[in-house]
């Protein structure tokens, strides 16, 4: 393999793992603050706990 195909591979695993680790804002709103991030991640919270 190519160092550049190394590179390539390399920078779509980390996006990957960026959408992974971001998937629990994913319908946050760009731009939202602290407030709104924490009430959508507590909504969350409550509906998990409810199942």
């Amino acid at each position: 393999m190519t160092e550049h195909g190394q590179t390539s591979s390399t920078v779509e695993r980390e996006r990957d793992e960026d959408d992974t680790d971001r998937a629990h804002v994913s319908d946050v709103e760009v731009g939202a603050g602290c407030t709104e991030i924490w009430e959508h991640l507590s909504e969350q919270r409550s509906e998990a706990s409810d199942d």
